[in-house]
């Protein structure tokens, strides 16, 4: 009898709970749907057994606020609390009743003591601070945090969680000064910290003021080498290498590391092409570190830098290309052969080539890399590269096409391949070849380098475009035999054909091209004028042509670099920036201008 009687109340009240299972399913839906009386009729039913309550309080409770049934909210929510004293949920949820009543005090009171409760256990910090963040009751989501940071007595506790609040407030200064205290504690996610500092400062104001920031934290605390690290780092996002360089100067010297912080700068400032400041890093690492390893490869840095300088400088001066040449040679003898060296020897053999037009002994030189033992095999790749140019130089393609073949073969799904083909192909259209200089560059154009990718696109663009409307391809093949006269550095050669082929084929296609080859010429002439002139036609003329935004940069550039004109150029950069602002010169142009205007002292 007794087990009827159990197995009867067993079954009974599992019925009831599925019952009540129902009610509340209903009931959501009903939430759901927005059915909201049907959905309160049944809360208010439900709520009456203490059970329901965690199912069903969320929607209950927002149906109560939203109706401004007040009365009822603080009746049902303190029954609740009476049941469930210790929830951090509920008492957090009297306290957004009080707010809405406007009771702030009293809401202000109950808040602050769910926080004091909770900050003695990190479980319920984070629980309490989430739901504050869920009520978008920030302040006290802080609060939170803060207090519980007291009571650790950590000064860096909770601070990505902070960071994170002050990143959805847009509270970038106290975001940022989160961030420091995480990777102070945290020196081993630096790179983790320098990932969110990128993509959330995108602005050069902000970065300014982490630069302060940080300034402030390396002048209290030298010692620290995180903050030393993430000042030079700031200074890099703002291509202010020379700052960059200060700050590395001061690490090398602080925590004795040879210059090798400095090198590092050296050489992105380097890839940067900002020689100027190049130059000024490795001079000063061949003059403090003369007996470290960064000794030689800053002197051929240093080399390479002014190198860059010099050719760039119009019209070139052979004289101090005499200079780059002696200073590699004595770089070599001073050290020997090493992979340092044989690269400066690679140099060295180039300038020979190109500009003292002394091709043999160029030739020599390489050979004499090539054959070397100590010859890496990239660096073996690139010699033959050279060799198959100056023999282009010489009038032997078919031996340029030797060397380049070679390289591809050897170095398969490598950038030195990649090259090696894309030599090739401009190779076959020096010589009108464009059927076969396309076979090329076709599989070039998902080349992984995407300097030889987007070199295949543009010839590969240039080709099609000037040729779709002319079967004949005559013009096409005689800019393309001009093109490789500019190859071979004969300048005034190329210049008289383009002057010809203007009369011979008005208004093709290619004019614009011919313009743009013009004005490069004129400015590595020395003739500015001519090619300011030039420049100006295109951008005037062919403002939709894709030769536009190109010209009007190297307008700028001109009037920088050569005129030394920087009000001029200042202008042109900051009207290019209008003009253009889908132009992969857009960065170039806003870093030039800025500086310009003295955003970056060097």
């Amino acid at each position: 009898m007794n087990k009827i009687i159990v197995f009867f109340l067993f079954t009974t009240l599992t019925q009831i709970s599925f019952a009540q299972t129902d009610k509340i399913n209903l009931a959501n839906e009903y939430y759901s749907n927005g059915d909201y009386t049907k959905a309160l009729d049944l809360y208010i039913e439900l709520a009456r057994r203490a059970k329901n309550i965690p199912a069903i309080h969320k929607n209950y409770f927002d149906l109560l606020l939203t109706n401004s049934s007040y009365p009822e909210a603080e009746k049902y929510i303190n029954r609740v609390i009476k049941v469930y004293p210790q929830n951090i949920y509920y008492n957090i949820d009297k306290g957004v009743l009080f707010k809405a009543q406007g009771r702030v005090d009293d809401a202000d009171k109950l808040f602050n003591r769910v926080i004091e409760s909770s900050k003695k256990e990190d479980y319920k910090t984070r629980i309490t601070a989430q739901y504050f963040l869920n009520k978008r009751l920030t302040n006290y989501a802080l609060k939170t945090f803060k207090e519980a940071r007291k009571k650790s007595d950590d000064p860096y506790a909770y601070s990505i969680d902070m960071a994170n609040i002050y990143r959805i407030t847009n509270n970038k200064s106290m975001m940022i000064e989160e961030y420091l205290n995480y990777v102070t504690s945290q020196p081993a996610n630096i790179e983790y910290v320098k990932n969110v500092l990128q993509n959330l400062l995108s602005e050069e104001e902000d970065l300014r003021n982490l630069e302060t920031m940080l300034f402030d934290k390396v002048q209290k605390k030298p010692d620290r080498k995180i903050y030393s690290e993430l000042l030079i780092w700031v200074n890099l996002q703002l291509k202010n290498f020379y700052g960059a360089f200060i700050q590395s100067r001061a690490y090398d010297k602080r925590f004795k590391t040879d210059g090798e912080k400095t090198m590092d700068i050296g050489a992105i400032a380097f890839e940067n092409k900002d020689y100027k400041t190049t130059i000024k890093i490795f001079e000063y690492i061949t003059k403090e570190y003369q007996n470290s390893d960064n000794y030689i490869l800053a002197r051929r840095y240093l080399i390479w830098s002014r190198e860059e300088i010099v050719k760039n400088t119009f019209p070139v001066d052979n004289d101090e290309i005499r200079k780059l040449v002696n200073d590699y040679e004595k770089l070599v003898s001073e050290v020997g052969l090493n992979h340092i060296t044989l690269e400066a020897l690679r140099s060295e053999a180039l300038l020979y080539a190109f500009y003292l037009n002394e091709k043999d002994h160029a030739i020599e030189i390489l050979s004499r890399i090539i054959n070397a033992n100590r010859t890496g095999a990239n660096l073996r790749a690139k010699c033959k590269l050279d060799l198959g140019d100056i023999f282009i130089l010489t009038g032997e393609p078919w031996e340029s096409t030797l060397l380049y073949s070679q390289v591809e073969k050897t170095h398969k799904e490598h950038p030195l391949g990649y090259e090696a083909k894309l030599r090739n192909a401009k190779l076959s259209y020096y010589k009108g070849e464009f059927s076969l200089a396309q076979s090329h560059l076709d599989i070039l154009k998902l080349a992984t380098s995407r300097e030889i990718s987007n070199d295949a696109i543009s010839l590969s663009l240039l080709i099609k475009d000037n040729t779709i409307l002319d079967t004949t391809d005559f013009a096409m093949k005689q800019y393309a035999s001009i093109e490789l006269l500019l190859f071979q550095n004969k300048k005034k050669e190329a210049l008289d054909s383009l002057n010809i082929m203007l009369k011979e084929f008005p208004g093709h296609s290619l004019t614009d091209e011919i313009y743009w080859s013009q004005a490069k010429i004129y400015m590595e002439l020395g003739e500015f004028e001519k090619s300011l002139e030039l420049l100006n036609k295109i951008v005037g003329e062919y403002s939709y042509d894709i030769l536009s935004d190109d010209a009007y940069f190297l307008t700028g550039t001109i009037y920088e670099d050569q005129l030394n004109d920087k009000n001029r150029a200042m202008e042109i950069y900051q009207d290019f920036l209008t003009k253009y602002p889908g132009s992969l010169f857009v960065a170039e142009a806003r870093k030039r201008f800025r500086k310009l205007r003295g955003d970056l002292v060097n």
